[in-house]
């Protein structure tokens, strides 16, 4: 319990929604359907609003179950850290509003927590950018880690699985160049800020909130928070994500 209660909140709370929501579902005390994206419901005339949240709370069955649960806390705490008061929030909102519109909305996907999963990690490669992972056998730069992961669902899965997955890399890509590449390069604006009220509470009720990396141009960077060196953190997830967690499920099948 003490790792647990050691993440980041909004980490931790996401985590721990996952658990529940996916242990019940494959206990058999709930069923599937009321996990799955179906926008004609939540546009209908008794609105569904719950379903904008639970399609991001179902992991992969039997040993996926361990495995997405991991790595969304691993890299969803790294991810959480690196980022200003609050912003972890809003990265999270507009990560899913993405993929809500093009995984769920265009491409048919029910279940969403792989596009999120890998949002998270190339969120992470982007703040850990020259380093190296092992993925596999292999080490490679950090930043391919999230190609390298596609590369395989589309291997294992086809590229349906892949195309899925990779509307995440597009969201956190677009927040990163919304919130740093665009104001730090382009000369442009942050549009995408933390409202006052949330940085405090946040501020507040988290003391150990940490600066964001590389995303807030307005704010100065600092070395990214790491438990440990990226090859040797990196080694244990990348065969677990490789041999397990990705390659036991498809993302965006529907399971109702």
């Amino acid at each position: 319990m003490d790792v647990f209660w050691a993440a980041p909140p909004v980490i931790r709370t996401l985590t721990a929604l996952t658990l529940v929501q996916s242990a019940l579902m494959y206990g058999g005390l709930v069923s599937f359907y009321w996990a799955l994206f179906m926008p004609s419901l939540i546009f209908s005339w008794r609105p569904q609003i719950y379903r904008l949240v639970t399609p991001f709370l179902l992991t992969g069955p039997k040993l996926d179950f361990l495995f997405d649960l991991y790595i969304m806390y691993r890299y969803g705490s790294a991810a959480e850290r690196s980022m200003a008061p609050g912003e972890f929030l809003i990265y999270l909102l507009f990560v899913a509003f993405n993929v809500m519109l093009t995984a769920g909305g265009y491409l048919g996907a029910s279940i969403l927590l792989s596009p999120l999963i890998m949002a998270l990690v190339y969120t992470y490669s982007q703040t850990n950018r020259g380093t190296k992972t092992r993925f596999w056998f292999i080490d490679i730069p950090v930043v391919f880690l999230p190609y390298a992961m596609l590369l395989v669902d589309m291997v294992t899965h086809g590229w349906y699985s892949a195309l899925i997955a990779s509307t995440g890399i597009v969201a956190a890509h677009t927040y990163d160049f919304l919130t740093r590449i665009y104001p730090t390069f382009g000369g442009g604006r942050n549009i995408i800020t933390v409202p006052g009220f949330l940085e405090r509470y946040f501020t507040e009720h988290d003391p150990d909130s940490g600066y964001r990396g590389y995303g807030t141009a307005s704010r100065a960077p600092r070395p990214a928070e790491q438990p440990s060196t990226a090859s040797t953190s990196g080694s244990s997830w990348s065969s677990w994500t490789s041999s397990n967690s990705w390659n036991g499920r498809g993302a965006g099948r529907r399971l109702g």
